[in-house]
Parts: C-alpha cells; sequence; structure tokens
C-alpha cells in the first residue's frame, strides 16, 4: 500500500494511494478513509511524514566510510546518530537552493522510514511493527562544514536538507532493498540495504533505548558509497526499491 501526502488547494490531506492513480483519503496517516477520493494529479505531493525529530545513522556502509577517507581497520561497534529538525524536512519534486555558505555540497541517497505507532525500548521481535512505511531521502550535506560543527548542525541540518518521498510503503521488507542516486540521469550510488553495518531493526532497537520515536517521526538509515557534490542545474533521483523516485533540482545559489 502506497501513503501519500498532499496538498490540494488550501486543504492539506493523507490518503491510499489506489490503482488507476485515485487517491482514497484517510483521517491522518495511515487512518479509516473518509469516503472522500481525489484523482492523484490533483495533489501536490508533499513529505509523507510531519515529524517532531528526524533521527540519521551515518556512516552505516563499510564503502561510504572508506569513500570519506576514514578508519576502517575496525567496524563501528555502534550506530552513529545525528539529528535534523522539522526545518530540515522538504517535498518531492522540489527545488533546493545551493546554499551560499558552502562550496561542497553532496546528496546522500538513503532509505527511510516513517514510525507508526510510539516506539520506545523496542526489541528485534517488535521494532518493524512501529514502522508505518518506507520511503525515499536525500541527506543533503554541506561537506566542507562537516569537520567545523560539533554536531554536524550547519552540515546536515540546515533547513531544506532533508527532501523525502514521493509516498510511504507498507508491508516492505527492509532488509535487502536496492538504494540508487542518479545524478543528471547518471548513475553515481548502487548498493542494497544489505550491506549495511547495522540493519534497520538493529538501527530502531538502538535508537529507541534512548529517544522515545513519536508519530511521524522520520529515520534515515544511512548511505552507501558514490556521495558526490551537486552544482547549481543538477537533478538528484533516489530510487529505492519497492518504492519510487524522490526528485530535486538544485537550484541556483541562496
Amino acid at each position: 500500500m502506497r501513503l501519500v501526502r498532499g496538498r490540494n488547494g488550501e486543504k492539506v490531506v493523507w490518503g491510499q494511494l489506489e490503482e488507476g492513480d485515485t487517491v482514497e483519503v484517510t483521517a491522518g496517516m495511515g487512518g479509516e478513509p473518509t469516503g472522500e477520493t481525489l484523482p492523484l494529479s490533483a495533489l501536490t505531493l508533499l513529505a509523507p511524514a510531519e515529524p517532531s525529530k528526524i533521527v540519521c545513522v551515518g556512516r552505516n556502509y563499510l564503502d561510504h566510510i572508506r569513500e570519506l577517507g576514514n578508519d576502517t581497520a575496525g567496524l563501528p561497534t555502534e550506530p552513529g546518530l545525528f539529528l535534523k529538525g522539522p526545518n530540515a524536512l522538504e517535498h518531492p519534486e522540489a527545488t533546493v537552493a545551493y546554499p551560499a555558505w558552502t562550496e561542497n555540497f553532496h546528496y546522500e541517497g538513503e532509505l527511510a522510514l516513517v514510525i507508526g505507532t510510539r516506539a520506545s525500548h523496542l526489541t528485534p521481535e517488535n521494532a518493524l511493527s512501529h514502522v508505518a512505511g518506507y520511503t525515499c531521502a536525500n541527506d543533503l550535506t554541506a561537506r566542507d562544514k562537516q569537520k567545523g560543527d560539533l554536531q554536524w548542525f550547519r552540515a546536515k541540518a540546515a533547513d531544506h536538507f532533508c527532501p523525502l518521498g514521493p509516498w510511504l510503503v507498507t508491508g516492505l521488507n527492509p532488509a535487502d532493498l536496492r538504494v540508487q542516486t542518479r545524478l543528471n540521469g547518471e548513475t553515481v550510488q548502487d548498493s542494497r540495504t544489505s550491506h549495511m553495518i547495522f540493519p534497520v531493526i538493529d538501527v530502531l532497537v538502538y535508537i529507541s533505548r534512548y529517544v522515545t520515536l513519536e508519530v511521524g517521526d522520520v529515520v534515515l538509515t544511512g548511505t552507501p558509497e558514490g556521495v558526490g557534490a551537486v552544482q547549481p542545474g543538477d537533478t538528484v533521483e533516489v530510487e529505492v526499491e519497492g518504492v519510487g523516485v524522490l526528485r530535486t533540482e538544485i537550484g541556483a545559489t541562496g
């Protein structure tokens, strides 16, 4: 099932995307149908989440650790976490201005998930039952600011640095999904979630040991190798197997 969030005129709605591109409007994310239906074309798609926080895993693929020049003598023993705020959320098909304060702006395509029920102290057995659905994310990064930040605040958590979408897909098994990123049509990242150092279940269990995940919160699971710079005028497409394509345009410096 695909869960969509979109704007219809002045109204923001959630719904289930059915065959024939018909949206059955629901009472919130994954809620009961209201009886109203809309054509998908009537909606401007919005990021399919309303988070209080976006929890991200850094350096969760070994080859990505290598390409950044970090020590790979021993694998991390715990997931490395950082936060983005709701201010970072950006919608599908959006244009993100190239920040005037960075000279090294990067894409990072990855699998994301959205929490469907409040989650604290999860176990491997129940972790995935708290997930509403899976989607694509682009963890935009000001690479030249990353080493200067105490907690990657400018580098990762600036406004519009988390495009998300195009919708949520329920019932996926996140253990072995293909994750690809294309820059102006050329494939620059191509890996599988089975190559993660910490699989999705382990990530959820670890995060929820310390922080309660609320309904609508987003978890980014890490990016594979192949990250690189973007320039004004570039188009970045992140595709996750079974989900779809998240497309982001890089706008003029602003």
